[in-house]
C-alpha cells in the first residue's frame, strides 16, 4: 500500500476527523449487528491513546437530505461508548452550533460522534461549502470507511480534493483492505483462484475482465452462470439469463481460453419450478446434471458435483478471492452450494479473501467468518477495487 496511515503522522493534540462506516442494520431503534462499529475500534483506540481529539462522522441509511430521527446515529454513540468503555460525546447536528461547541470543548483523547452526514443533501452532492464547514473540525482527515470509498461524496473525498484537508491518511481498516485485496491482485500466492457468483453477469463484467489477466482459475456460480452456459448452447430452462449478455459471455469464455485461464462452470444444479416466494419458502426441488435441466426448471443453486469440483480447486489454491454466493443462499434448500464453498475455504490453507456483500453475509451467517483471512467491509467498494477501478476515497489520501 502506498498511502499514508495514521501511524505516518503526529496526531497528538490534533483534531482528527475520521470518516467511519457506521451504516449498521437497525430494527426498532436498536442495532441488530455491530460488526461495522467493531471494525472501527482499532483506529479510534489508536487515536485516543495518542492524544488526538477524535471527531467521528458517518452516514446511516437514506434520509434523503433531511433530519429524520429514524436514521439518527445516537444509538451508534451509545454502542460505541460501551465498546470503548468511555463515553462518546454525541453532537445533535453535523456542522451546526451543537457540533461546533462540542468540537471546541473536546479534550485530547476524547471522542465525539457527529449526527448523520446524509441529513444534509450536500454530503452526497459533494458540495464545496459543506466540505469547507466539515474541514473546520479537521487538522488531519482520516478515512476508515472502505465501504464508501467508491463514492466521491463530501466526507469521503471532497474535503480533500477541494484542498480543505491537506493532511489525509488511511485508518487501520482501510489499510487492511488495501493490504489484503491489493496483495491478492498484485502479488498473489499461486494458484490464484477467483470465485464469482451472484445474479448477473452485467454486475461482474469488469471483475471478470480484470481477473482473467491475473487469476489461474475462475469458478462461476449463482444466477450469472446460466448466461455463460446458454452461451455454450446449453438448455437452461427458466434459469436466470441475460440474453443481451450472451455474446459477451462468449467473448469472456474465449478470452479465458486464450489466456490459458481455467474458467469452470456448474456441471449440475438444484432446480425448482419457480423462485421461492417468500424467500424462505420450503419449496420442492431436485438435483440434475446441467444437460438435464428441463424447460420449466429454474436453477437456484450449484449441485453436489459442482461443489466437489470447485472444492478441489480451492483446497489446492494459494490465494482465493470470493465475491458472490453460489445460489439463493437465503433459502435453506439452496444454501448448500454457498456453504460448501465457504467450508472448503475454511478447511484450506490458502489466503482467503471474501469480497463483501452477500458472500460476506453468507460466511458470517454460517459461522465461518473467523476461518477466513479477510472479510471485506465494502460490498460495492470491494467489487470496484477488484475491477481495477480507482476509488475516490482512497485516491485522495496522501501518498507515502
Amino acid at each position: 500500500m502506498n498511502k499514508k496511515t495514521i501511524e505516518s503522522v503526529n496526531v497528538s493534540g490534533k483534531k482528527c476527523l475520521v470518516r467511519c462506516d457506521f451504516n449498521v442494520p437497525m430494527s426498532g431503534g436498536e442495532i441488530t449487528d455491530d460488526t461495522r462499529i467493531r471494525a472501527a475500534l482499532p483506529t479510534v483506540k489508536y487515536l485516543m491513546e495518542h492524544g488526538a481529539k477524535v471527531i467521528l462522522c458517518s452516514h446511516l441509511g437514506r434520509p434523503k437530505g433531511e433530519f429524520n430521527m429514524k436514521y439518527s446515529l445516537k444509538a451508534v454513540s451509545v454502542r460505541l461508548s460501551e465498546l470503548l468503555g468511555k463515553t462518546v460525546i454525541f453532537a445533535n447536528d453535523v456542522i451546526g452550533e451543537d457540533a461546533k461547541a462540542k468540537v471546541a470543548a473536546l479534550k485530547n483523547g476524547e471522542v465525539l460522534l457527529l449526527e448523520n452526514l446524509r441529513f444534509h443533501k450536500e454530503e452526497e452532492a459533494n458540495d464545496k461549502e459543506f466540505c469547507r464547514s466539515l474541514s473546520e473540525f479537521c487538522d488531519i482527515y482520516v478515512n476508515d470507511a472502505f465501504g464508501t470509498a467508491h463514492r466521491a461524496h463530501a466526507s469521503t473525498a471532497g474535503i480533500v480534493t477541494y484542498g480543505f484537508a491537506p493532511v489525509a491518511v488511511a485508518g487501520f481498516l482501510i489499510a487492511k483492505e488495501l493490504e489484503c485485496l491489493g496483495g491478492a491482485l498484485e502479488d498473489p500466492k499461486r494458484p490464484f483462484v477467483a470465485i464469482l457468483g451472484g445474479a448477473k453477469v452485467s454486475d461482474k463484467i469488469g471483475v471478470i475482465n480484470n481477473l482473467i489477466d491475473k487469476a489461474d482459475t475462475i469458478l462461476i456460480g449463482g444466477g450469472m452462470a446460466y448466461t455463460f452456459l446458454s452461451a455454450q448452447g446449453k438448455s437452461i430452462g427458466k434459469s436466470l439469463c441475460e440474453t443481451d449478455k450472451i455474446s459477451l459471455a462468449k467473448e469472456l469464455l474465449e478470452k479465458a481460453k486464450e489466456r490459458k485461464v481455467k474458467l469452470l462452470l456448474p456441471v449440475d444444479a438444484k432446480v425448482a419450478k419457480a423462485f421461492p416466494d417468500p424467500i424462505d419458502s420450503d419449496i420442492p426441488f431436485k438435483q440434475v446434471d446441467i444437460d438435464a435441466i428441463g424447460c420449466d426448471d429454474m436453477a437456484l443453486d450449484i449441485g453436489d458435483k459442482t461443489a466437489e469440483l470447485y472444492g478441489k480447486e480451492l483446497r489446492s489454491a494459494g490465494t482465493v478471492v470470493w465475491n458472490g454466493p453460489m445460489g439463493v443462499f437465503e433459502n435453506k434448500n439452496f444454501a448448500t452450494g454457498t456453504y460448501r464453498i465457504a467450508s472448503a475455504l475454511a478447511e484450506g490453507k490458502c489466503i482467503s479473501i471474501v469480497g463483501g456483500g452477500d458472500s460476506a453475509a453468507a460466511v458470517q451467517q454460517m459461522g465461518l467468518g473467523d476461518k477466513m483471512t479477510h472479510i471485506s467491509t465494502g460490498g460495492g467498494a470491494s467489487l470496484e477495487y477488484l475491477e481495477g477501478k480507482v476509488l475516490p476515497g482512497i485516491a485522495c489520501l496522501n501518498d507515502l
